[in-house]
């Protein structure tokens, strides 16, 4: 990582993050498709096998995007008492939307995190 840094400026991690972009030179691609991470940066060769964000972005989404729906639903029903059609025709797609979108933002910054930490997998120490 310190031959990392004399070459590559800091950068970012939520901007990166949030654009899916390298967490080393910020210009490549992070994701190839919607959610699943390419093997490498093709601006500077990161390899991105040290990337594992486990289920810490799902955790942060569902808590977020959780408290927005049910929060929308609850605000809806107490002022205009909609049929409950009207629930699932307007928040059923705003849930996936919202979850597919934040999910994306959140794994890219927990893997830029992992990166600009230099974390890994615990291991015991046998001594």
């Amino acid at each position: 990582m310190i031959e990392d840094s004399a070459r590559f400026p800091p950068v970012d991690p939520v901007k990166v993050g949030l654009k899916g972009c390298c967490p080393r030179c910020g210009e490549g691609k992070l994701f190839d498709g919607l959610l699943s991470l390419k093997p490498r940066c093709a601006a500077c060769g990161l390899d991105y096998a040290f990337a594992d964000s486990g289920d810490g972005p799902a955790v942060f989404v569902i808590l977020i995007v959780g408290f927005i729906i049910i929060g929308s639903v609850l605000w809806l029903q107490v002022n205009y008492g909609p049929p409950i059609w009207v629930h699932a025709l307007l928040f059923g797609p705003l849930t996936i939307v919202l979850s597919l979108l934040s999910l994306r933002w959140c794994k890219g910054i927990f893997v830029a995190l992992q990166y600009r930490h230099n974390a890994s997998e615990g291991q015991i120490s046998s001594d």
